[in-house]
Parts: C-alpha cells; sequence; structure tokens
C-alpha cells in the first residue's frame, strides 16, 4: 500500500498570467499515470502526443519519457515508454525539473517541479489536486499566439470574430476560472485502454 505521495507543480510556460497546479500522486506512479494526472488537473481533454524531457544529471543529453515514436528520425532520441518508467526513478532531488510538452501541434510546454515527498493521509484518496490558478487554454487553439488572439477577442464583443470565436468554443470559458474541486481524475489504467485500444493520438 502506497504511503507516501509525490508532490509537482505543474506550470504551463510562455503564459502570463500564470496557469498551474500543484498535484500530489502516489509514489508508485508510473510517467503514464502521472500524464493523466497532469491532464486531468489542468483541464486538457488527452486528445494530442506528448513526451517528458529530463536533462540527466551529469550529461549532456536529454532522456525522452512518453508515447514511442516509431517514424522519430534516426537523429532523435529514443523515446521511452512512459508506463515503463516510475516516476520514483527520476525524480530524487527536491528542486528537481523536467519538460512536459502535450499536443506537438500547439506546442503546449510545462514546467514540472517536484516539490518533495509528503505522507499519505488517511481517508485521502490520490492524485489529489490542492491547489493552482487559471483555467488552461482551449484544445487546438493555435498554441500560445492562438491562445493570446482568443483572449483578445473575447474581451471584445464588438470584434468581427467574437460570434465565430463564441460558437467554436461551445462552451462557457473564463481564463480565470479555477478551483481544485472542479478537478476529477481518471484512472490510468483505463485511460491507457481507451487510447491505445479506441482511437490514435495525433
Amino acid at each position: 500500500m502506497t504511503q507516501s505521495v509525490y508532490q509537482f507543480k505543474v506550470s504551463l510556460t510562455d503564459i502570463e498570467p500564470a496557469i498551474w497546479r500543484r498535484i500530489l500522486v502516489p509514489e508508485n506512479y508510473t510517467f503514464w499515470d502521472l500524464h493523466v494526472a497532469i491532464q486531468d488537473s489542468l483541464g486538457w481533454l488527452d486528445y494530442h502526443l506528448h513526451v517528458f524531457r529530463i536533462k540527466k544529471k551529469d550529461a549532456h543529453k536529454i532522456l525522452e519519457i512518453g508515447i514511442p515514436d516509431d517514424e522519430r528520425d534516426e537523429s532523435d532520441p529514443e523515446r521511452i515508454p512512459d508506463w515503463e518508467v516510475l516516476v520514483s526513478s527520476c525524480f530524487s532531488e527536491v528542486g528537481m525539473t523536467c519538460e512536459y510538452e502535450y499536443d506537438f501541434g500547439d506546442g503546449w510546454r510545462h514546467d514540472i517541479q517536484f516539490e518533495g515527498i509528503v505522507q499519505k493521509e488517511r481517508g485521502q484518496k490520490y492524485p489529489k489536486c490542492i491547489d493552482g490558478q487559471r483555467s488552461c487554454p482551449p484544445e487546438d487553439v493555435g498554441g500560445v499566439t492562438g491562445y493570446y488572439h482568443l483572449l483578445e477577442v473575447l474581451n471584445n464583443p464588438k470584434d468581427k470574430e467574437y460570434k465565430e470565436m463564441i460558437e467554436w468554443l461551445g462552451r462557457k470559458y473564463d481564463p480565470n476560472e479555477f478551483a481544485t474541486s472542479i478537478v476529477k481524475f481518471d484512472d490510468p489504467r483505463k485511460r491507457w485502454r481507451t487510447a491505445f485500444t479506441e482511437r490514435p493520438r495525433i
């Protein structure tokens, strides 16, 4: 039984004001499990590919952990399946970081900072989101540039693109909205089965 949990701060890079989450995950989590927790805590829909990039200690090489790419160029680093690597095998010192990229088209980069190991609380379920700020950008908005353009249009109902943007969103979107109570975590094993047996990822 898991007695300890790992605490991470997940921050979207290149965006101000900051969009971030603080999450607790079980010590026996793999990087696939962490990926699912990140997706759920931020509000992404997990439609696209992802990768973790970790700079090896005392080395110039970058370790890539994610979904293997069979069509990669020979010059690209080999990508280790993230369901085969435990988070605890890579994060041992408080303050260690790695990069997490989601959706290679929009290029959403996140800074993942390891904040330490805490004792599991009796009666609590993990993973758990304990803090954060602001809503993540909508899927397929066009990266950082598209996101800022969306905010500009939404702030001006007279903009000629306003109605089109509202229809494209298909839902109410408040970039400043976030509460830990709205975060719901999926079973990473169920997500894995869905990802690799029911639909392709792009």
